[in-house]
């Protein structure tokens, strides 16, 4: 391997095979670029779908796509125009970058998770190479910065954004009606109830989030306690149940009513049959993106009246924007002053590079799986 190549996992779609490349190493070539050596990049359930090959496009011209989306890396080199970075800085990238089109406004407004013509690109998901290797480099407004003592915890910044956009959302939508508590000091979700369904790195993180907020939290997830992610949950001062114990009626008796339900299962069956007991007035927030052949009978008259009658509202959030990103490193820092210990151990292992096969097409194990770089 050269100087003008590194090592970096990529997926070739027309082999259909996950493989160690020798990619070639980017170089700063706009005044407004950073150039980061890559530190930790975090596996998750995107990462092992793009492994089966159901998706993942690689950039025009390449045969192979490099996998990554969730990263923390050390600037090393900025451009000349550079002002918010410099180097020896920690920051986390961004994933989805804005579409071409000068009619798209939300691209055109730094809100590309909002692209309405599907023409954006995704780095190591659609038309971009990812972080899953030694060195990316980009425009530095694609970038958060990291306080050093986050070094360890920063990785998990990406999937915090999910919650963090769902929850801004919930708030924005609930602005209908008088919902988010007001009193002076006092968290937004004080005196309300929400439901967090899986227990997975977006549904802890997105537990602990509701925590934070001021929420009474309950996470609803598949696997009977005891078990570690019901521990985990304990900790953070959230009840946990699993779905084999109880049913959602069952749940929402034990909650009362339920003001939001933050799904981060990804299967719709779980799902739409907690949307049932969603409470009047209240929002559901979907993450998840079920396999495209799922198929559900649900009793949709019923539904329909609920949401007609009670006033419920159904969001679904996708990719996140820098204030997003910002709020995830905020919050990663304040879960570390109340949790120290259960933060940590959200991240279950810390695997070299040439542990991939076994990360991403390997059974899944542990809660975060995280490749270090260094």
């Amino acid at each position: 391997m050269g100087n003008s190549t590194m090592k970096a996992v990529a997926v070739v779609p027309g082999e259909k095979e996950l493989r160690l490349v020798d990619h070639p190493l980017p170089q700063v070539s706009s005044e407004t670029q950073i150039k980061v050596k890559t530190l930790d990049v975090g596996i998750c359930g995107t990462d092992r779908e793009i492994c089966t090959f159901v998706y993942g496009e690689p950039p025009k011209g390449d045969n192979h796509l490099v996998l990554g989306h969730e990263s923390l890396g050390r600037v090393v080199e900025v451009g000349g125009a550079v002002t918010r970075f410099k180097i020896g800085d920690l920051v986390v990238p961004s994933v989805r970058r804005p579409c071409s089109d000068p009619g798209c406004n939300p691209c055109c407004n730094d809100k590309q998770d909002y692209c309405i013509n599907g023409q954006f690109t995704e780095r190591g998901i659609k038309q971009v190479h990812g972080f899953m290797t030694e060195f990316y480099v980009d425009d530095e407004k694609y970038f958060t910065y990291v306080p050093e003592e986050l070094r360890d915890l920063a990785v998990m910044a990406e999937p915090l954004t999910i919650a963090e956009k769902g929850l801004a959302q919930a708030y924005a939508v609930q602005k209908r009606l008088p919902w988010a508590c007001t009193d002076a000091g006092e968290p937004l979700g004080k005196g309300l109830r929400a439901v967090v369904l899986g227990a997975g790195p977006i549904g802890i993180l997105g537990a602990m989030k509701c925590v934070v907020e001021g929420f009474d939290t309950y996470v609803y997830s598949r696997s009977k306690a005891p078990n570690p992610k019901a521990e985990l949950v304990e900790q953070i001062g959230a009840k946990y149940y699993s779905k084999y114990d109880i049913t959602p009626q069952e749940l929402a008796a034990k909650v009362g009513n339920i003001d939001l339900i933050y799904e981060a299962v990804g299967g719709s069956e779980v799902a739409f049959d907690v949307l049932q007991v969603l409470g009047t007035n209240g929002v559901f927030v979907f993450t998840g993106i079920p396999a495209p052949e799922t198929r559900l009978e649900i009793d949709s008259d019923i539904l329909m009246r609920r949401i007609v009658l009670e006033n419920l509202a159904i969001v679904g959030t996708v990719n996140a924007d820098r204030e997003a990103f910002e709020n995830a490193i905020a919050d990663l820092g304040e879960f570390n002053k109340r949790w120290p210990e259960t933060i940590k151990k959200v991240i279950t292992g810390r695997y070299d590079i040439a542990d991939h096969q076994e990360l991403l097409v390997g059974k899944s194990k542990g809660i975060k799986n995280v490749i270090a770089f260094s």
